[in-house]
């Protein structure tokens, strides 16, 4: 089975890499190389078992073009969370008390990429798109979104609220920003900014994982609702917000570029039959 072929092996190596990486998270520079070794392999594990499995050359995680894409992804990824925690902040809900660490922030950026990248290859690179082949974009960017939303259940702080709101923002946006542009390199850099923003600029909790060592130390306080309570920015109504709106840029260009896959008449049938039981 394609499915099993590709993600197995990439799952093994991102687990791997990600284990090795939290467990060197007291040394800030052996986590930025480790983290960016974990990053790196994973894309080239990825990109040989695309090849070997389905005979082609994995254009979505092409050397050609990736600097300038995962440039364009760092600036939406890092602009999207400057909204966010400015529009907390004007209503008191997040200030900074001084400055933060920066070689902390340094181990944030190896963790990050570590993260984003294996995130990305197995979220999008290998579940959406094979989803997508079978059931067109729209069904596959719900339904993967809704999976990736559910994933971020068994961190710290999760909450039910928390795994909806990632499911739209990021879930739906990053699989949107795929459809979009047809690179992996644009998610991976959105995906990697957003959570480098938080943690390693602001001092902000991602996903719901601890307040880490950023380069400002950032508190938040005040209405749960406002500022996504220990869950962090990220369950934010703001954050929501923005990553849906986000969604439905990508998904316009998406459609202007001839990108979206229309729904498979199996999948159309079989969806109706279920209906009509």
């Amino acid at each position: 089975m394609r499915f099993l072929k590709q993600l197995v092996p990439v799952a093994v190596v991102a687990f791997a890499g990600s284990t090795i990486v939290g467990a060197v998270q007291g040394s800030p520079l052996l986590t930025l190389l480790l983290g960016v070794a974990t990053a790196v392999l994973t894309v080239l594990v990825y990109a040989r078992v695309v090849r070997w499995s389905e005979g082609r050359a994995p254009a979505e995680v092409a050397a050609q073009g990736a600097a300038r894409a995962v440039g364009r992804g760092v600036l939406i990824g890092a602009g999207m969370f400057a909204a966010v925690i400015v529009n907390i902040a004007l209503l008191g809900g997040y200030r900074v008390d001084g400055l933060g660490s920066v070689t902390g922030s340094i181990g944030l950026l190896g963790f990050m990429a570590a993260a984003a990248v294996t995130e990305e290859l197995i979220f999008r690179g290998i579940l959406f798109r094979i989803v997508e082949e079978r059931t067109g974009t729209w069904m596959a960017l719900a339904l993967t979104g809704l999976l990736f939303g559910l994933s971020h259940l068994s961190n710290q702080h999760a909450s039910l609220w928390g795994a909806i709101a990632i499911a739209i923002e990021a879930g739906g946006m990053l699989a949107a920003a795929y459809a979009a542009t047809r690179t992996l390199w644009v998610p991976i850099g959105v995906h990697f900014s957003w959570n480098f923003t938080a943690a390693g600029i602001f001092g902000a909790e991602v996903s719901g994982n601890g307040a880490p060592e950023g380069l400002l130390h950032g508190v938040t306080s005040g209405n749960a609702l406002l500022t996504g309570g220990e869950f962090g920015p990220e369950a934010s109504p703001y954050a929501v917000l923005f990553g849906a709106l986000l969604m439905i840029v990508f998904m316009w260009l998406a459609r202007r570029r001839g990108n979206v896959v229309p729904l498979r008449r199996s999948a159309r049938s079989g969806a109706t039959a279920t209906l009509t039981q």
